[in-house]
């Protein structure tokens, strides 16, 4: 083809191309390749990659050991729907992935996305209960689809313009010790529950709920780590009253909190769980998980999907897992957040608008508040410091009901002194604003 456009030309013209839908208010560097821990743009300018593809790409971009698997499944088959093919990367990823799954689950489905494993966690649970309702969670995020805007509550942004939304979906406080008015972590939890308590003595009955949908850790709301009784007490109210308990581990699961699951972080065992981002490492794939007496209760072509459970997908899938174990993921996660905290905590010392540093293994949130006021967000300077970083070759991205928290979520691959190069770009940035 003659006189095509240079990607240079494309680029300048992305608002035209791409539908204003997709957020390109920033940063859309024009990159080019990727390798471990470091993204390039067109001139050849390495960014170390503090966001991993919203943590998508824990193994780190371009692992060999994964692309390879790929690379080989494609010789034999790029495509095979499921339930009518049941090809072998298919069935072996369902067979690993009952051993690291929370909950006990050991039947699962396959799709594309978090936003479909979400969609298929609510036909699910209201197919095998026979209930109509949902309780979510305020800050919550569970995707883009109409079913998961409905349970989403971080932003009306992701809501407006496209209600009605999905009936019979109720919501109820997120504990968020840091800015909860309650005067100790105990009262915020209390808060927090009375909520689901006036949702059952006002709005709707307990045997009408078919499930509670929580993300252990909240994403897209800020990285905000609940308090351990909490999540133990749904589970309780859950059980008393024959409520799904529903974890959505989309942005948590995989190594990123250095264990396998959120999950295993509290002890707390979910009915299901919803899966994606990190289970392949990039590859488009998801999974939702329930014990094998929950989902064999989900009657045949209820659901179904054309591309979930590509063969391409479950063999980077299953690469994905034996990086984790082989290479000790999930300790160098640990090791690595624990030394980023300690370093974020001493410049929470330094810096006038650090509010808190919290974060377990590599899923860290730093929140940044005014000075001088009472923890009065601080939207503006979040902006200021990502662009600094940016310019200095670190990409992060922001979060919070306000924006007004960066998470540092690297490739799990990390090593020590890149950890240190971009923790040393990133206390700069964050001094020059105060």
């Amino acid at each position: 083809m003659m006189n095509q456009p240079t990607f240079e030309e494309l680029h300048a013209r992305l608002d035209e191309l791409l539908a204003p839908c997709l957020s390109q208010d920033w940063p859309n560097m024009p990159a080019a390749w990727a390798e471990g821990v470091y993204v390039y743009d067109r001139e050849g300018k390495r960014y170390l990659d503090f966001l991993a593809g919203f943590g998508a790409c824990n193994a780190g971009h371009n692992h060999p050991r994964i692309v390879a698997a790929a690379r080989e499944q494609m010789k034999h088959m790029v495509h095979a729907p499921a339930g009518v093919m049941a090809h072998q990367p298919l069935l072996r990823l369902a067979h690993e992935l009952g051993s690291v799954a929370p909950g006990g689950a050991n039947m699962f489905f396959f799709g594309n996305s978090g936003s479909e494993a979400v969609d298929g966690a609510l036909k699910m649970a209201r197919y095998v209960t026979g209930r109509s309702d949902f309780i979510a969670f305020l800050g919550s995020f569970h995707g883009r689809m109409l079913g998961g805007t409905a349970v989403t509550a971080s932003k009306v942004a992701y809501r407006r313009g496209h209600g009605p939304h999905l009936p019979g979906v109720h919501f109820a406080r997120f504990p968020y010790p840091y800015r909860s008015l309650a005067p100790t972590e105990e009262d915020c939890v209390e808060e927090a529950l009375g909520d689901i308590h006036r949702l059952f003595e006002y709005l709707v009955p307990p045997e009408d709920v078919a499930g509670m949908l929580v993300e252990p850790v909240q994403g897209e709301g800020g990285y905000i780590f609940p308090p351990r009784s909490w999540l133990q007490a749904l589970r309780n109210i859950c059980d008393e009253h024959g409520i799904l308990l529903i974890f959505d581990e989309v942005q948590a699961g995989f190594g990123r909190t250095g264990e396998w699951f959120a999950a295993d972080l509290y002890d707390v065992e979910p009915d299901v769980v919803c899966m994606a981002k990190g289970i392949a490492n990039g590859f488009r794939l998801s999974a939702l998980g329930a014990r094998r007496e929950i989902m064999g209760r989900w009657g045949a072509a209820s659901h179904g999907t054309t591309y979930g459970g590509n063969p391409m997908a479950c063999a980077a899938a299953l690469a994905t897992l034996d990086v984790i174990r082989e290479e000790g993921l999930l300790e160098n996660a640990r090791r690595k957040g624990d030394y980023m905290m300690g370093v974020l905590r001493d410049l929470q010392g330094e810096s006038t608008i650090v509010g808190e540093v919290r974060g377990a293994g590599l899923m860290i949130a730093v929140e940044f508040v005014k000075p001088d006021t009472d923890r009065e967000p601080h939207t503006e300077a979040v902006r200021r410091i990502l662009d600094r970083c940016l310019q200095d070759g670190l990409l992060m991205y922001p979060c919070g009901h306000w924006t007004q928290t960066i998470r540092l979520i690297p490739p799990l691959t990390i090593d020590r002194p890149q950890v240190e190069e971009g923790l040393d770009i990133f206390r700069r940035a964050v001094l020059a604003e105060g």
